[in-house]
């Protein structure tokens, strides 16, 4: 009878194993990879003032830096405020109920 033993296939055993680890190797790299959802997260879309939801503009300023300066005065006043990127450019929101004390505290400033 046909005896098989393991020592007979000693000479396949390294290149099984080395093809195992390359084809273990790329499907690792291939899901890394992959096109599925980056880390990072993509930057937003602009849209127009009025597609901020619960937030309103109450300033329109040229720049960013005015944009920001204007965002920490209403900060410093105790309200919550934002710079938002608009396709109009930047604007200072605000939640709505705190719109009137937003333009009157920028208005004085």
């Amino acid at each position: 009878m046909l005896e098989i033993r393991l020592q007979d296939y000693d000479f396949l055993f390294g290149p099984v194993l080395a093809l195992a680890v390359v084809g273990i190797l790329a499907l690792l790299l291939r899901w890394a990879f992959g096109h599925g959802g980056s880390l990072v997260a993509k930057q937003g879309k602009r849209g127009t003032p009025e597609e901020y939801g619960l937030l309103v503009a109450v300033s329109a300023p040229g720049t960013f830096v005015e944009a920001e300066v204007q965002r920490r005065t209403l900060e410093d006043a105790g309200l919550r405020a934002t710079v938002a990127p608009t396709t109009d450019g930047p604007r200072v929101m605000v939640f709505a109920t705190d719109e009137r004390t937003a333009r009157r505290i920028l208005a004085g400033a």
